[in-house]
C-alpha cells in the first residue's frame, strides 16, 4: 500500500472511530446528570478524565453511593484508567517527538486512538491514525457529553437508541483482522470470558485487569508453545506489527 493510500485510511479509519465513539458520549452525558451530577460536573469529567470506561465506573459508583461514595468512585476509575499507562508504553515510539508532543499525546492515549494507531501499516500513518482518532474524539466526546447532559431527560435511557453498542462496534471492526491467529483468537476468547465472569463478582474495573493479566500470561507463555512446534498460525501480514511496528 502506498504512502498515500495509507495515509488516507488512517485517516478515514481515524474519522468513522471518533464517529462512533463519540456518539456515545450522549450517554454518559445523560446518566452523569440522573446520577446527580450537574451539567458542569458532568462535563468536567469529560474534560478532564477522558477515559469513558473511568467516567462510566465513576458515575455508576457515585449513582449508588452519593458523597459519600466518592472515595470509592476515585478508586474504580482509577483502577479502570491504568490500561492506559500500557498503551503508552506501547505508543512512545509512536508518537515521538520532544516533551511537548508527548505531552500533547498523553490524554489522546486511550482504547480508540491506540487500536486505529496499530491497525496501521506504516510509521506516518500510525501517527496520523492516532491523532485524528485522539483529537477526534476528545472533541466529539466533550461536545455529545454536554448534549447529553442537557438533553438527558429528553433522549430517555440512551441505551434505546443502541449508542452503548456504537463504540463497541467500531473497535471490535479493527481488531476482528487481528483475529486470524489461533493463539489470538485463543488470547481475545479467555479474555472475554475472564472478564464476563468477573464483572459481577468485582468493583467497577478490577474486570478489565484481571483479563489483561490472563492475556499478558498467555502471551508470556508464546515463546514455550513456539518452541514446543504448537503454534500453529501465524499472524496474518496485515497485522501492523508484522511491518516494523516497535
Amino acid at each position: 500500500m502506498g504512502q498515500d493510500a495509507a495515509s488516507r485510511r488512517a485517516w478515514r479509519d481515524g474519522l468513522g472511530v471518533a464517529a462512533a465513539t463519540s456518539a456515545y458520549g450522549i450517554s454518559f452525558g445523560a446518566l452523569g446528570v440522573a446520577a446527580g451530577l450537574d451539567v458542569w460536573q458532568t462535563c468536567v469529567l469529560s474534560l478532564l478524565m477522558f477515559t469513558g470506561g473511568s467516567q462510566f465506573a465513576f458515575v455508576g459508583v457515585f449513582a449508588s453511593g452519593g458523597v459519600a461514595a466518592l472515595p470509592a468512585a476515585a478508586a474504580s476509575a482509577g483502577l479502570l484508567g491504568v490500561r492506559n499507562v500500557a498503551y503508552g508504553l506501547r505508543m512512545s515510539p509512536i508518537v515521538g517527538g520532544g516533551a511537548l508532543r508527548r505531552g500533547l499525546a498523553v490524554p489522546m492515549t486511550i482504547d480508540e486512538s491506540t487500536a486505529v494507531a496499530l491497525a496501521q501499516e506504516q510509521p506516518r500513518a500510525r501517527r496520523i491514525g492516532f491523532w485524528v482518532t485522539g483529537v477526534g474524539i476528545y472533541v466529539g466526546w466533550n461536545l455529545s457529553t454536554l448534549a447529553g447532559a442537557l438533553l438527558g431527560d429528553v433522549l430517555g435511557d440512551p441505551r434505546a437508541w443502541g449508542l452503548d453498542a456504537a463504540a463497541a462496534a467500531a473497535f471490535l471492526a479493527l481488531l476482528w483482522p487481528r483475529l486470524r491467529a489461533v493463539q489470538a483468537r485463543a488470547v481475545g476468547a479467555a479474555a472475554a470470558v475472564v472478564a464476563a465472569v468477573a464483572t459481577p463478582l468485582t468493583m467497577p474495573g478490577i474486570s478489565v485487569l484481571i483479563a489483561a493479566a490472563v492475556a499478558v500470561a498467555i502471551a508470556l507463555l508464546r515463546p514455550r508453545t513456539r518452541a514446543a512446534g504448537r503454534d500453529d498460525a501465524a499472524e496474518p501480514d496485515d497485522v501492523a506489527e508484522r511491518k516494523g511496528m516497535p
